[in-house]
């Protein structure tokens, strides 16, 4: 059955995703892309530290390489490093730094703030981090910080960058979202006014808010 099968796959990649966010999270990881090949398996991964991953004459990514063989059973995993161009614009590594702030004792209020105004900082249109769990008390909820602009349905939300993690804390566990819209993103009610004097004017459509929501 095909839908089985596809199960599976997806299940598979996402203990893969769990493993390689446990061996090199300190790295910063902003994702992970797997293609396949006749000879081999390609896994790139996208860091904020490269040299983090490499390790000592490459022997890290050897080791995991091997992992990802025998636990995984990739056809000859190939590991590829790449370094994030700009890490406040990437949606995963931005999730993976608030939960890891989260377990360090940082209140959830301030570390989500601290993280918006990072992604707002690097150039964004639009931010949103989303977190959930035992977050004061024993009874779970919710709270939700958005800065700019981030469209959640139809075609332009596709170019939302998203990423996910999970905090470990005393109390339980907090799950971690943000959102990210990128200033290159081109929006449908973007325009251009042409003006002879002035030449190209950009508008972004829509108003720029902020805004502090939360969902108990």
């Amino acid at each position: 059955m095909k839908e089985l099968k596809f199960l599976k796959e997806n299940i598979r990649r996402q203990l893969i995703k769990e493993y390689l966010v446990h061996e090199i999270g300190d790295a910063g990881f902003g994702g992970v892309e797997i293609q396949r090949t006749p000879q081999n398996t390609i896994v790139i991964l996208k860091v904020e530290r490269p040299g983090l991953v490499i390790g000592r004459r490459g022997s890290k990514i050897r080791n995991m390489e091997e992992t990802l063989e025998k636990k995984f059973n990739l056809t000859s995993p190939l590991i590829k490093v790449e370094g994030a161009r700009d890490p406040g614009l990437n949606a995963q590594i931005m999730a993976e730094k608030l939960a890891r702030s989260i377990e360090k004792g940082w209140h959830f209020r301030r570390a989500g703030h601290s993280i918006l105004k990072r992604i707002m900082d690097s150039g964004a249109r639009g931010g949103q981090v989303r977190m959930g769990g035992k977050l004061t008390g024993e009874r779970a909820r919710s709270v939700k910080y958005t800065s700019g602009k981030v469209i959640s349905s139809g075609y332009p939300s596709e170019m939302i960058d998203k990423g996910y993690a999970v905090a470990m804390t005393k109390p339980g566990i907090i799950g971690v979202s943000v959102k990210i819209l990128r200033n290159d993103v081109k929006l449908p009610d973007d325009v251009v006014v042409r003006n002879v004097n002035l030449g190209e004017v950009k508008v972004n459509g829509g108003n720029e808010s902020f805004s502090d929501q939360k969902n108990e």
